[in-house]
């Protein structure tokens, strides 16, 4: 009789996230897999690959593309749809914005509008799930969501109506015009993506190591001075050692001081925080103490 094999806590995260992709691809008829080239979205897209392997990943990638992201993240994005053979679907905010369909707000952000692009990139392509990175430990109001989060025929989330998740049984069923969002990376931390990254091997962009960069300070956060965020009156850019705990919009998402230009000292650095990368790093989320919540009811990831 053999022992009892004991997995490792990466190991039982990775075989949880793969179980949920599976059943994804299982259960629902056109699933999809959001990818913006970030470093959960990273992981996210090992673990289908993982989980198929040999075989090609059965769904497409899609991303929400704002017009306003980082050079680097979209040059890895690319990178990762050639080297593996993938699908990708754009959904362009600049487009809706250029027929009408969206205004971006007074303050240049594309962060609300993107909403109405993603549902509208679901319902042309048919889609009745799509999996994203999110996970509970970086905002109240994700924590409060389920793995198979149901959204209904207007794409919006209400939290006092999800589905019990018992034994990791996973409720998929939806009605025509409704669809689900999934999301396998739930119970991992920053940490742990982290320390999947190195035990993987995982390339990732280089926007994530420190690195020389021209900030300026705005608000507590050291904002990167590029074509869709200028400094204001008083700003003042200087070069400094940062690097980028999360890459969101370049308008709206800043770096941190950092020395740590290797994965060893990013997880380091990580293991001794106590404010999560979008606390941090994201000003769409200092606009209210709800602001993530509101948004997710209104249909965003």
């Amino acid at each position: 009789m053999t022992g009892q094999q004991t997995l490792s806590q990466l190991d039982a995260l990775e075989a949880e996230a793969i179980h949920i992709v599976r059943e994804v691809v299982a259960q629902m008829e056109r699933p999809a897999l959001l990818f913006s080239g970030g470093k959960d979205s990273i992981c996210l897209l090992h673990v289908a690959i993982k989980a198929f392997a040999p075989a090609p990943v059965p769904m497409p990638v899609v991303h929400i593309d704002t017009g306003h992201n980082f050079p680097e993240v979209l040059a890895f994005r690319d990178q990762m749809v050639e080297q593996y053979d993938l699908t990708l679907v754009v959904g362009s905010v600049q487009d809706a914005i250029d027929r009408g369909i969206v205004r971006p707000e007074p303050n240049g952000s594309r962060n609300r509008i993107q909403t109405p692009v993603l549902l509208d990139t679901i319902e042309k392509n048919k889609f009745d799930a799509c999996m994203g990175g999110a996970r509970r430990d970086e905002e109240k109001a994700r924590a409060k969501e389920r793995v198979f989060s149901f959204r209904d025929d207007f794409g919006q989330w209400d939290p006092r109506n999800q589905r019990p998740e018992l034994w990791s049984l996973y409720n998929g069923k939806v009605h025509p015009g409704e669809s689900i969002r999934v999301f396998p990376l739930s119970n991992w931390t920053e940490l742990d993506i982290w320390d999947y990254i190195r035990a993987r091997d995982i390339d990732v962009p280089s926007i994530y190591l420190a690195h020389e960069r021209a900030v300026f300070e705005r608000d507590g956060m050291l904002m990167a001075a590029n074509e869709f965020c200028q400094p204001r009156d008083g700003e003042v850019v200087e070069t400094r050692k940062v690097r980028y705990r999360t890459v969101g919009d370049a308008s709206l998402t800043a770096a941190v001081a950092s020395d740590a230009d290797t994965l060893d000292k990013i997880i380091e650095e990580t293991a001794a925080t106590r404010l999560t990368e979008r606390g941090a790093t994201r000003g769409d989320d200092r606009v209210s103490e709800a602001a993530m919540e509101d948004r997710k009811k209104e249909g965003y990831f």
